[in-house]
């Protein structure tokens, strides 16, 4: 067996592993004979077995949580390196078109009118594709597509958005309504239920999906316009195509889990240090490091303190330093 494929088996199974660690993760001791008494009769026998305070703690926080972050850290990983070979710039990340501050205004807009959890998850969801749709609209001033416009675009829906967010503060309950909208836009996957995984998990599976099959268009396209031209590829529909599963997986995973960062941008780069600037490869790759990634942050916030940290602190903190350790290992090379 090559190094490459070993490579390949480690990472198809990194995140299976890790949602199975994080079973054991927290301040209510689980030994491993006990995990698996309830996994086997939640799974063979769904009805086997009393629901006891370990079996609760099992099935019902700790393993939906761990399934629904390792799809938010794909879905943020994957779109974060397929936006990075669109726009052949190492420093995009997966919010780059605004998906995550139109989700956080949507977010907070809901908190204001309604404040249900089932509403937060339609407006963010809803308003994160619209920011999209805007700055594609803007990024077409020209009637054509170029990436720089598109950047632009993001940039300036992004501080729209923004604004509307801090307004939405301003005005919000500062009892109630602001500690609400604070907590969602720094990130958390506390209130992960099955109810989640399958309402948000369509967009994100849908989006993870799209991207893994053009995934070879992208390699096309990070090449340029002309070039992708010349081998005979639509780059405007390519590009579309891109942006939109791109948007399906981000948006899917930010109406669930509030605004993360870092993940997009930190993830595809250790990707290409372990198998390159293929896409065919490294979108993959991205998926399972991104996954496991998650899980890992989600873990240490929720057992280094007393109260559980938010999940944009800690990725923040961590993604921070290792991109600049990333920076001088590569020594800015890779692209």
């Amino acid at each position: 067996m090559t190094k490459k494929k070993l490579i390949y088996i480690i990472l198809f199974l990194a995140p299976f592993a890790f949602i199975f660690l994080s079973l054991f993760v927290g301040r209510y001791p689980l030994s491993v004979p006990e995990v698996a008494r309830i996994l086997w009769g939640k799974l063979i026998f769904s009805a086997w077995g009393l629901q006891d305070i370990s079996t609760t703690i099992v099935w019902d926080i700790r393993l939906p949580r761990a399934i629904l972050g390792a799809l938010v850290g794909g879905s943020l990983a994957v779109s974060g390196a397929a936006f990075q070979g669109l726009f052949r710039n190492p420093l995009v990340s997966s919010g780059i078109l605004g998906v995550s501050s139109g989700a956080g205004f949507g977010a907070a807009l809901a908190i204001l009118l309604f404040n249900t959890t089932s509403y937060i998850y339609i407006f963010a969801f809803c308003f994160g594709g619209m920011a999209v749709l805007f700055s594609f609209l803007i990024g077409k001033i020209y009637n054509t597509t170029p990436t720089i416009m598109l950047v632009l675009g993001g940039v300036i829906v992004s501080s729209v958005f923004s604004a509307l967010i801090s307004f939405a503060k301003y005005v919000a309950d500062p009892y109630n309504q602001l500690p609400a909208i604070t907590f969602w836009l720094m990130g958390s996957l506390a209130s992960a239920r099955y109810q989640d995984i399958m309402v948000a998990g369509v967009p994100m599976l849908l989006g993870i999906a799209g991207l893994i099959a053009v995934r070879w268009r992208i390699n096309i396209l990070s090449m340029g316009d002309r070039e992708a031209h010349t081998l005979g590829l639509n780059t405007a529909l390519s590009k579309g195509i891109v942006v939109i599963c791109a948007t399906l997986a981000t948006a899917g995973a930010v109406c669930v889990s509030g605004i993360i960062g870092w993940v997009g941008l930190v993830i595809p780069h250790i990707g290409r240090m372990l198998v390159g600037n293929d896409n065919k490869i490294l979108i993959p790759t991205s998926l399972a490091l991104g996954a496991c990634f998650l899980i890992l942050v989600d873990n240490l916030g929720r057992v280094i303190s007393g109260s559980e940290i938010p999940l944009g602190i800690l990725t923040a903190l961590v993604g921070g330093p290792f991109f600049v350790y990333l920076l001088k290992k590569t020594k800015g090379g890779g692209w």
